[in-house]
């Protein structure tokens, strides 16, 4: 018999990326007593990765548990960017309802559109949330009109349009159903939630049913499945299966050697957890997203979400240069390979295929931050690997060759909106919408290879005003071909440690990546050429000892001038084809995929 749990409501915060959904969760885990008054607590608690804190943006989807009265409110925060957006595909199945933050000065964004449109999809009633209202810049009611617009373009149902409109400082943890009355507290939220977040319906009296959605990971325990009891109860200490839908094989049954359910930050050990709570369990070694955990007398999995594809590649290999090996603790292609299997077990959104070389793994993902995220990650926990540049992946579609296109948002101060336009109608854009006077929104269509190397063209040209994002939007028809890089690169010619001397003119031939006293070899990039082309450079070559004495101070005056150390995504938007990068946990290094300078220039003479 189906039954409603009046006590619990289970709800996922989505939003475009610094919109304030982590910072939200922060003041709903203070004001639903998860803390005492006088404890001290970190900003974006939620954010617990040292990523995440690092770089101020949410990977990882995370679950907490808030009280209001005495009903149980799950909440799951999920990241606003768009590479990272599988991980919100995945835990809206075990929600009933979403918050859709907007924020009052940028309004919907591409990402905002993105998640609203995988909320409608499954039918999940939609609360909107207008935050930071207190901004100076705030433009509430042109963000409300942009919101409905959204909504009818997207296709929502007429009882989606007449739910309240929330607004909210997430900041000051208030909120208010009337933008021109500042609110107290969040309780108009909570009360919100309560009345248009639907309870959870199911049979409690059904066989067992839980299907899993996020894997977490316990050096003391194993693996951890994360997900929703659909109906059932669950025990522990009980027995269960694992089933795959659409799959025949079904597992040995197994004791759940532990049970968990989330209250503020922290997993309770439960004895028994009920249909429509949100559960964690250990016991099964194997299990994995998207499996159903069931009774063993009657397994029935359920249908997970269809995740999106990814849209960008990279080829991971084994670090062949001359330091190969001096820096990292995981070296060899057993150990790339066990992490990036390892990886695919818990990010829905990757694949991982093997090549023609036991050495090389074809790795792929939703962009260069989701995968340069992966990188970071590895490099950090010792691993020593290259990597190709990033590509598109295409795919044919009746016959014809098509890219992945992704819908571009940038805005810009007026004044800067002509040179974005030039440069993303060469790389194959076509403008879809502009609006504003002082500061402009351009909206584009983009293919996905004709962002690889934008952004920091595009903050140059924007003077550091510009702020752009982009996520993915469909496969359209092969634009042609994009130039990857006006300008060559600086390639060492020499083995050894670069000093003063050589770099100082080293410099005249254009912008420099690395100081002195960096060890280089013959074929690592050393710096940007002023002009399209290679050139070999001396970076090791020291000034000739005469009898003849310089003027004091003559080495003294030799200063670099146009120094400009590369990050790990500056350094994979500036590799061509014929270049790597290799990654240590210490060094990050550009290097030509062949070495010898001879070799290279035989292979030039071959083209030609």
């Amino acid at each position: 018999m189906q039954i409603t749990r009046q006590d619990i409501r289970n709800i996922a915060i989505i939003a475009h990326v610094d919109h304030g959904k982590t910072t939200l969760v922060d003041e709903m885990l203070k004001q639903g007593g998860v803390f005492r008054e006088n404890q001290r607590v970190e900003e974006r608690v939620m954010d617990s990765n040292d990523l995440e804190r690092e770089r101020g943006i949410t990977i990882l989807a995370k679950n907490t548990a808030v009280h209001c009265g005495a009903t149980k409110i799950n909440v799951v925060d999920t990241p606003g960017h768009a590479d990272f957006s599988g991980e919100v595909e995945r835990v809206l199945s075990m929600v009933d309802g979403v918050l859709l933050l907007v924020d009052s000065f940028e309004g919907p964004m591409p990402q905002t559109r993105f998640v609203l449109k995988k909320a409608l999809e499954l039918g999940h009633p939609v609360l909107i949330v207008i935050n930071k209202v207190d901004r100076a810049d705030a433009r509430c009611e042109e963000v409300i009109n942009e919101i409905l617009d959204l909504l009818i373009d997207l296709e929502a149902d007429a009882e989606q349009l007449e739910r309240p409109i929330i607004y909210t400082s997430a900041r000051h943890g208030t909120a208010t159903l009337d933008m021109n009355q500042p609110g107290t507290d969040l309780r108009p939220l909570f009360e919100a939630i309560l009345r248009y977040i639907p309870a959870p319906v199911g049979d409690p009296d059904a066989s067992l049913q839980v299907l899993i959605s996020t894997i977490d990971y316990s050096e003391y325990v194993g693996r951890i499945g994360i997900g929703r009891v659909s109906r059932g109860v669950i025990r522990a200490g009980g027995m269960a299966v694992r089933a795959t839908y659409g799959s025949d094989q079904i597992s040995a049954p197994l004791r759940l050697s532990g049970l968990f359910c989330f209250d503020g930050l922290k997993r309770v050990p439960a004895e028994e957890v009920g249909m429509g709570d949100i559960v964690a369990l250990t016991g099964i070694e194997d299990i994995m997203i998207g499996d159903t955990v069931c009774d063993p007398d009657a397994p029935d999995p359920l249908p997970f979400a269809k995740i999106t594809e990814p849209t960008v590649q990279m080829t991971f290999s084994v670090n062949d240069s001359p330091f190969a090996g001096r820096e990292g603790s995981y070296v060899t292609s057993r150990h790339l390979r066990a992490r990036l299997m390892r990886e695919v077990q818990t990010d829905v959104s990757l694949r991982v295929a093997d090549t023609d070389s036991t050495d090389a793994f074809v790795v792929s993902g939703r962009g260069e931050l989701h995968l340069s995220i992966l990188i970071e990650t590895m490099r950090r926990q010792g691993y020593e690997f290259q990597v190709s540049k990033p590509e598109a992946l295409m795919h044919t579609v009746d016959g014809v060759l098509c890219e992945p296109m992704e819908r571009m948002v940038a805005d810009v101060p007026a004044a800067y909106a002509g040179a974005v336009i030039e440069k993303l109608g060469r790389r194959r854009g076509t403008l879809q919408a502009m609006h504003g006077t002082d500061r402009v929104r351009l909206e584009f269509i983009v293919p996905s290879r004709g962002l690889f190397g934008y952004r920091s063209e595009f903050l140059t040209d924007t003077r550091g005003e510009g702020i752009m994002s982009a996520v993915f939007e469909e496969y359209q028809p092969h634009r042609g071909d994009i130039p990857h890089r006006s300008q060559g690169a600086l390639v060492s010619f020499e083995t050894g440690e670069a000093v003063l001397y050589g770099l100082y003119y080293a410099q005249e031939r254009g912008t420099l990546f690395y100081g002195p006293g960096t060890l280089v070899y013959t074929g690592m990039i050393v710096g940007q050429n002023a002009r399209s082309g290679d050139i070999d450079v001396n970076v090791c070559r020291k000034k000739h000892l005469t009898s003849i004495r310089n003027s004091a101070g003559a080495e003294e005056a030799m200063k670099l001038v146009s120094m400009r150390p590369l990050t790990l995504e500056e350094c994979l938007e500036f590799i061509d084809g014929d270049e790597l990068l290799e990654i240590t946990p210490k060094s990050l290094r550009m290097r030509k995929r062949v070495l010898s300078t001879e070799m290279r220039r035989k292979l030039e003479s071959r083209k030609k």
